[in-house]
């Protein structure tokens, strides 16, 4: 049922975006006075399809594109039968190159427009929520890439390249993961237990520890007081007794106070019966559960650590969701400009279909469905702008150089590009593809 839900709602997602992305070359063809012969999303075999005047508006079953056929113009398609033909006043090849180049760009603008409005309603309707680092008072857990570049559990990270910052989240935001040379810095009790500062340095390359929730998950997390925000029907911990808003002070006789001592404890006793030691309202209390062949026994933490909510204005909201939605782009390049230096392996930095429904997650979560989405949207909007032939870049490259120089490429040339382009396209996809599937 994960599966389903997260192929669900990835091809929910791309049906949109695409649904919009080629209405954008519609719209911009009809405003011309462009005859558009198919609109469909999904490619070939058709699945289901009707027409409405000379358009046909279709299914397709591959859900993973779509396009939009119009008249006159060398596509993906490579049907170039009308190109032997004079010229007609309703084709693409017939209109100015300015309008030729605003249809070409019609489906671009559209996805950062969608893009833009995804992240402004979610900045005004649901504002912002953080733990502010003074609150992250206990400071971090290291887990296993955090450790890797020096971090200790008890570190409290108090700068980022030398600047304080009020939000825990920037500790692992692009600017830190896609900038280079970046630094925390931390401060640490030393053998005398007096704190001191210490710089530790952020590879260039650790953006790849990031490619994957899995190994995200793996760098730090905070340090939280905690009580028990959920019990899982049937679990070890159910069994032996434990309760919504129960707190646990002990685990086999050690005091304890934060999530991570119980989670140690808990995963190095596999297939063995623990001592949780609880505080329920007034009652000391104490339970047995034996714990998992995985190391758990079953229950949510719900986070003592007081958390930060701002809410935005309409106004607010704007500026904030305007910054996002370019923000995703600037990080795409910044992205590729790793990649080109070689810090970033490019098995590590790009996903295809299933890593993106792996993003999605196996519970549907509409917050998280229209987060993703928006950032599909202007993913799409920088890839499709790329000057690769048979991508809306491509085209746009070919009319800016027509009408700088005034000259028109022959259609023998357009259509070779085409070719060439669909080849580095399908090697793309091929290659996203078999890295999602062997390699993340």
């Amino acid at each position: 049922m994960e599966t389903v839900i997260m192929v669900g709602q990835l091809l929910l997602a791309l049906s949109i975006l695409v649904g919009l992305h080629e209405l954008g070359h519609l719209v911009a063809a009809r405003m011309f006075g462009m005859r558009v012969e198919q609109y469909f999303i999904g490619f070939p075999p058709k699945v289901v399809s009707f027409k409405k005047g000379d358009t046909e508006y279709g299914l397709g079953a591959i859900p993973l594109g779509g396009f939009v056929k119009i008249s006159g113009m060398i596509d993906e398609s490579l049907d170039t039968a009308q190109m032997h033909l004079p010229p007609q006043p309703y084709e693409f090849r017939a209109k100015p190159a300015w309008q030729r180049l605003i249809v070409m760009l019609g489906g671009i603008i559209v996805n950062v427009i969608t893009g833009i409005a995804i992240f402004v309603a979610l900045m005004y309707s649901l504002g912002s929520t953080y733990i502010a680092t003074q609150d992250a008072k206990y400071g971090i857990v290291a887990l296993e890439y955090g450790k890797q570049i020096g971090l200790k559990t008890g570190d409290r990270i108090v700068e980022i390249n030398g600047k304080p910052f009020d939000n825990l989240a920037d500790v692992t935001s692009p600017d830190v993961l896609l900038g280079n040379n970046s630094y925390y810095t931390v401060e640490r009790p030393n053998a005398s237990g007096s704190l001191e500062r210490i710089r530790i340095d952020v590879p260039n390359n650790l953006a790849e520890k990031f490619s994957s929730k899995e190994t995200a998950s793996q760098f730090i997390a905070p340090i939280f007081p905690f009580d028990i925000a959920e019990v899982q029907l049937g679990s070890e911990a159910e069994k032996a007794g434990l309760k919504t808003g129960d707190r646990i002070t002990s685990v086999n006789g050690k005091p304890t106070a934060y999530f991570h001592e119980v989670q140690e404890v808990v995963r190095a006793n596999k297939g063995k019966a623990i001592t949780l030691g609880l505080q329920r309202g007034n009652q000391a209390l104490t339970i047995r559960p034996v714990v998992s062949n995985e190391g758990t026994i079953g229950f949510f933490p719900n986070s003592l650590l007081k958390e930060t909510h701002v809410d935005y204005t309409f106004g607010e909201a704007v500026a904030k969701g305007t910054e996002r939605a370019f923000g995703v782009i600037y990080d795409n390049i910044r992205g590729f400009a790793k990649i080109f230096k070689g810090e970033v392996s490019p098995s590590k930095a790009i996903s295809g279909p299933v890593g993106i429904a792996k993003m999605f997650g196996g519970v549907w979560d509409w917050t998280r469905f229209w987060s993703l989405a928006g950032l599909l949207s202007m993913a799409l909007a920088f890839m499709n702008a790329l000057p690769i032939p048979a991508l809306d870049g491509g085209h746009a490259s070919m009319l800016l150089y027509e009408m700088v120089s005034g000259r028109k490429p022959s259609d023998k040339f357009v259509e070779g590009a085409q070719r060439v382009g669909m080849v580095i396209l399908l090697g793309l996809m091929a290659f996203a593809f078999l890295n999602d599937i062997f390699f993340k």
